[in-house]
């Protein structure tokens, strides 16, 4: 397993470094629709959403990132509010008109309509952080990856507290103790390195937030998981589970760290 993932990770790494440094940030923005799209079509088959309104939410998905590049070219802000308004409009009509039982209606509406808001709408402050610059992209994932890496062997090494037992039994607090810890080194080191308008204190506080945060999102997704009754995702990533596995914690630290950019 530790195998898969190290030779995963070897391949994956130089790959996304390339896209980000070597080509138009364009290209970026349709990497995160294809991961989008893949984490999409795994929450629908957690939750047995098949057919017209899977088509439907995968799609907009995608549109809902493509009007975000329309947002950041032309400064109407509002575009993405209103495609995602659109979507819902049309998926809840899908299923009135697909069919006619209303029984379930709720049920077949909510995997589609909620995988757009947790997927591809929490995706897109990525797409701006990279229009602010490359290397706002590689401390976000340098700090997820390092809270995820803390976490796992310090857990290992010194968990006894179960941190959520309920949602992941595996989880302690001495795991989350080192998510924040690790959070906060690779932020402090890439910071410095990368982004030098920032002070000592301020990436301090960048990588405590997102080492707390990616504790949350991981935490999301396994009770997404728990309740669809799965152990991943799934297998499209040797080692690594679904595509939705590797990206649970990036959902909520992007925002995390956008909202960060604009405070700070």
């Amino acid at each position: 397993m530790l195998l898969k993932r190290v030779v995963v990770a070897f391949i994956a790494i130089p790959l996304i470094y390339l896209c980000l440094t070597e080509l138009p940030p364009i290209y970026f923005l349709a990497l995160l629709a294809v991961v989008s799209a893949l984490a999409q079509y795994e929450f629908h088959a957690m939750y047995k959403t098949s057919g017209i309104l899977s088509v439907l939410g995968i799609t907009g998905g995608i549109v809902l990132l493509a009007s975000s590049y329309f947002a950041a070219a032309t400064g109407a802000w509002d575009s993405a509010l209103t495609a995602l308004v659109v979507i819902v409009i049309i998926i809840t009509s899908a299923r009135l008109f697909i069919k006619r039982e209303p029984t379930s209606a709720l049920r077949d509406i909510a995997p589609p309509v909620i995988g757009i808001v947790y997927i591809p709408l929490l995706l897109i402050p990525m797409w701006y952080l990279r229009l602010d610059g490359y290397e706002w992209i590689i401390l976000l994932l340098l700090s997820v990856w390092s809270a995820d890496t803390f976490a796992y062997f310090i857990g290992k090494k010194f968990g006894k507290r179960r941190l959520y037992k309920e949602i992941s039994p595996n989880k302690t607090v001495a795991g989350a103790v080192g998510s924040v810890a690790g959070g906060i080194i690779a932020s402090m080191l890439s910071g410095a390195l990368l982004i030098k308008e920032l002070g000592m204190p301020a990436l301090f506080l960048v990588g405590a937030a997102l080492g707390t945060i990616t504790i949350v999102g991981d935490l999301v997704e396994s009770m997404f998981k728990r309740d669809a009754d799965i152990k991943d995702s799934g297998n499209l990533i040797p080692g690594h589970g679904g595509v939705l596995d590797r990206i649970d914690s990036i959902l909520f630290a992007a925002p995390t760290l956008y909202i960060l950019r604009m405070l700070l």
